[in-house]
């Protein structure tokens, strides 16, 4: 997925000899060091105990695909149909990381990182979706999570990252069905209680913004259906219905203390100057274009505009879907990788948006989009409309073309230059006072990437997929700085 340093000479001496020539630092030396650092370049640093992490999701790097009583999703069944991944890639093996997990929490530890964003596959814990659980479905996050805490990296899960188990597609038309969102929140709450006496924080779903729109909607994706616009609208109702009744389940399962949240790819909407009218409608814009996801969690009602625009083909609701829809969160966590530039206007809502032109920078992914201000501004008014006080970028990184140099490491600088900028907005919004409490970097490896396949790579580390070799590119070894420091660089 999204210098000025020390001693500049020597940082990129170590950088070329890949992270690892970066020496782990401890807490005394890592404050120290910050200090020299702030008193010697001014560098911009965060606030103390900011959590550093990486980032990945199980169909994409796990592998093990029939193994242990995991039961096919609807990535192994889509994946496998001819013509929907780019050379017919699937994630039967990936990164292998169901077996190679203890070497992954190794490159972890390496760069410094202090949590871990995973996601658990639904279909190893309940093969059937629901009813009776599978014994080993559990086993090889317990081991994971007892290799994450005896390396001291806090893991954060999340229940739901699109790999809905087959049986539930087949039987229910998957999210369509309301006996998917109850399905959902029997899993959250069977796998929360086992796992909540190391794993503090549960994220319910992953981006309902990508896989309904793109699963259900537009049909690019898992399960790869194109709804009628009334069956689509009533998708988007039942997966934000499963995240509420998720949250319930959760928190009657879960042990004391356990908190929970959301990682949504919310519109982040940025004033396109910034000035007080800009800055408005960007607020408005925020609240009007995440109505039927994050607007609807926030407040417990769609806004009368998505209600208008629907139509005859507006979603059938209760007052109780509501409510359970808006069940407290503990946090927020926003997916952000590109900006959605707002201006205000004379129009009822006070808003337009302000498209791109050909000539707009991307990265590799042409979907990729540059604007570094997007890491500003997505906490921003999250904070500010909704009062958010613990706010967490759950997803931030970029694609690049990632070749090895004849020294085997990656110069990808495109992706050392994305970073440094957006971090160094992010680093500006915690300097206002925004609650922005971690950043987790997509990805900590290569993976499997939807239907691109293994075309795009988003890791901080590169992945040989025929032996399955991890080798630092020099955008772990800048990763790795900046958590050291815990300020740019």
């Amino acid at each position: 997925m999204k210098v000025s340093r020390r001693d500049f000479a020597k940082i990129i001496g170590t950088a070329a000899l890949g992270a690892s020539a970066i020496p782990a630092l401890g807490a005394e030396q890592a404050e120290n060091k910050q200090a020299e650092i702030k008193q010697q370049t001014g560098a911009r640093t965060f606030p103390n105990g900011f959590l550093w992490g990486s980032a990945t999701a199980s169909y994409q790097v796990e592998g093990a695909f029939n193994e242990d009583g995991r039961t096919p999703s609807i990535w192994d069944t889509f994946s496998k149909t001819p013509g929907k991944t780019v050379d017919g890639a699937t994630g039967d093996v990936s990164t292998d990381h169901y077996h190679r997990y203890k070497e992954d929490v190794q490159l972890m530890k390496s760069l410094g990182v202090k949590t871990y964003r995973f996601s658990i596959s639904w279909s190893r814990v309940f093969p059937d979706g629901t009813g009776k659980p599978n014994p080993k479905g559990l086993d090889f996050y317990n081991k994971l999570l007892d290799e994450l805490l005896k390396n001291d990296i806090q893991p954060f899960a999340t229940l739901y990252h699109w790999d809905l188990p087959q049986v539930l597609q087949d039987k229910y038309g998957g999210w369509e069905s309301r006996e998917t969102s109850e399905a959902f929140a029997n899993y959250a709450g069977y796998t929360a209680e086992k796992l909540s006496d190391r794993v503090k924080h549960f994220f319910t779903i992953n981006e309902f913004g990508a896989f309904v729109e793109l699963g259900y909607g537009i049909g690019i994706h898992a399960p790869g259906i194109k709804l009628p616009r009334d069956r689509f609208l009533q998708t988007r109702h039942h997966a934000v219905l499963g995240h509420g009744l998720a949250v319930q389940a959760i928190r009657a399962k879960a042990k004391a203390g356990t908190k929970i949240g959301l990682a949504e790819n919310m519109a982040i909407c940025c004033p396109v100057i910034e000035t007080a009218d800009h800055i408005k409608a960007a607020e408005e814009a925020t609240r009007q274009i995440n109505a039927q996801y994050m607007t609807v969690i926030q407040e417990g009602k769609y806004t009368d505009l998505y209600l208008t625009n629907a139509g005859k083909d507006a979603p059938k609701f209760t007052d109780a879907d509501l409510k359970a829809i808006s069940s407290r969160l503990d946090f927020v966590g926003i997916n952000i990788y590109t900006p959605t530039y707002i201006r205000a206007d004379g129009s009822k809502q006070g808003f337009a948006v302000v498209p791109h032109p050909a000539s707009y920078p991307h990265m590799a992914s042409p979907w990729l989009t540059i604007g570094p201000e997007a890491l500003y501004w997505g906490p921003r008014n999250v904070n500010k409309l909704w009062g958010e006080d613990e706010i967490y970028i759950t997803e931030n990184g970029c694609s690049s073309s990632d070749i090895p140099a004849a020294d085997g490491i990656v110069y990808d600088t495109d992706r050392v230059m994305y970073l440094r900028n957006y971090l160094s907005q992010l680093q500006r919004a915690a300097s206002d006072g925004i609650p922005v409490k971690g950043y987790f970097l997509w990805s900590l490896l290569d993976n499997f990437e939807w239907a691109d396949g293994y075309t795009n790579r988003f890791g901080l580390h590169y992945v040989d997929y025929k032996t399955q070799k991890r080798t630092p590119k020099l955008s772990a070894a800048l990763y790795k700085e900046i958590i050291a420091r815990n300020g740019l660089a």
